[in-house]
């Protein structure tokens, strides 16, 4: 059996939730599947891994069209191939266009969807609404969809009702946990400006829309003191997002010397290190289909406090593992909460902030205790796909028992 699976990301180049997820699938799904990747960007030192890069004459080209050409360019190569799996818009088209050229059922495993995202039209232009399009036509024609989350499932059913429900599964994500535990390095978290010895709430995000960063940075001025504010915040979506970022970190700055603004992408030893020497995680997602990095927090025994929105409250339980923080939303897509002044208060949704900010003051540690005890249940996910060898388990059993 030959599977084919198609990323943007692969590593080294790995940006966003999707692509560790991809990575950790494929060392899955080798040891017993031959899985040839497809991939976008420089070549990688990889055996069964191809790398495609878009023509030189489409350099100046919408980045949506950037996507059609090189996903065109990897369909004659999978010919052989008994499952083509995409991962995210920039992939579907590769499977979609591949299934009918070869007569192989195309599985898609939804990370996001495009309605749900409507400040993507900032980025890509008029590129936003070919992504869209292309990502209706590929899931109205797969063979089968995978959803990262059940409230995941829920979202694609409601932005494309013609599809079959039958044909939309739930497996969730997961990370490996004998690969991602707990260790604190105080020298590498030094390195990198952050006092060990200090409490610390940590970030960790693309600074995009839907990860809320700039209600974290607002709600951040009601941070005891001495807390620090790590923000492990790079690749942004556009130079709008950047510069509000940017302007509000800096007028936290005047008030607070200890906020740590680390732009490149860390390395896995290092973001453990920060995550392992944290008091709390922050997740202010306003989208947030399953979010893969409240995992990596969790099982390095960090408690998290995130926004109860998409998957989140399938992977966060609610006093114990973290605290979730109610929102409204606005529902034209945008997913903005109602009352924006709000969401980047402590004060606002009542109790439950306090309670965020209490988790700081004190109950980090009782947390974190909770936290490690539900590590073995999946790091605080509904089911036990969250671990290393249920994950296994459920993606072996799905694609032997539900695609074939």
């Amino acid at each position: 059996m030959r599977i084919d699976l198609i990323s943007k990301e692969y590593p080294p180049a790995i940006y966003g939730g999707a692509g560790v997820h991809v990575a950790e699938l494929v060392k899955v799904l080798r040891k017993d599947i031959e899985v040839q990747v497809r991939c976008f960007g420089a070549n990688r030192n990889e055996k069964d891994t191809t790398a495609y890069e878009h023509p030189e004459s489409f350099a100046g080209a919408n980045a949506a069209l950037q996507t059609m050409i090189t996903d065109l360019a990897m369909v004659e190569d999978i010919a052989g191939a008994d499952l083509v799996h995409s991962h995210t818009w920039y992939a579907n088209f590769t499977g979609q266009v591949a299934s009918k050229m070869h007569k192989i059922p195309h599985l898609i495993t939804a990370h996001s969807l495009e309605p749900l995202r409507p400040w993507k039209e900032e980025q890509l232009g008029g590129g936003y609404r070919i992504s869209s399009w292309l990502e209706r036509s590929a899931y109205e024609d797969a063979t089968k969809i995978i959803a990262v989350s059940h409230g995941m499932r829920a979202d694609i059913l409601r932005a494309y009702p013609q599809i079959d429900p039958a044909k939309v599964v739930v497996v969730h994500n997961g990370i490996d946990l004998a690969a991602f535990q707990s260790a604190k390095n105080d020298e590498v978290v030094r390195g990198l400006g952050i006092d060990p010895a200090q409490r610390s709430v940590v970030f960790v995000g693309r600074i995009t829309q839907q990860k809320g960063l700039p209600y974290l940075l607002k709600a951040a001025k009601e941070l005891p003191a001495d807390v620090q504010l790590v923000l492990c915040a790079g690749a942004p979506d556009t130079k709008e997002i950047q510069e509000q970022v940017t302007a509000l970190v800096e007028e936290l700055t005047k008030t607070r010397s200890n906020v740590i603004w680390i732009e490149r992408h860390l390395s896995r030893s290092e973001l453990i290190a920060v995550l392992s020497s944290a008091t709390v995680f922050a997740c202010p997602s306003i989208y947030e289909p399953l979010g893969i990095v409240n995992l990596e927090a969790m099982a390095c025994h960090i408690p998290v406090v995130a926004t109860a929105t998409g998957g989140i409250p399938e992977v966060v339980e609610d006093g114990k593992t973290g605290i979730l923080v109610p929102i409204e939303q606005m529902n034209d897509g945008s997913g903005k909460p109602l009352d924006e002044a709000a969401a980047g208060g402590a004060r606002a949704g009542g109790g439950r902030r306090l309670s965020a900010l209490r988790c700081v003051r004190h109950g980090g540690p009782s947390l974190a205790e909770r936290s490690v005890e539900n590590e073995s249940r999946g790091a605080g996910c509904s089911d036990r796909s969250a671990t290393q060898s249920g994950w296994r388990d459920n993606f072996a059993g799905y694609y032997h028992r539900r695609v074939f």
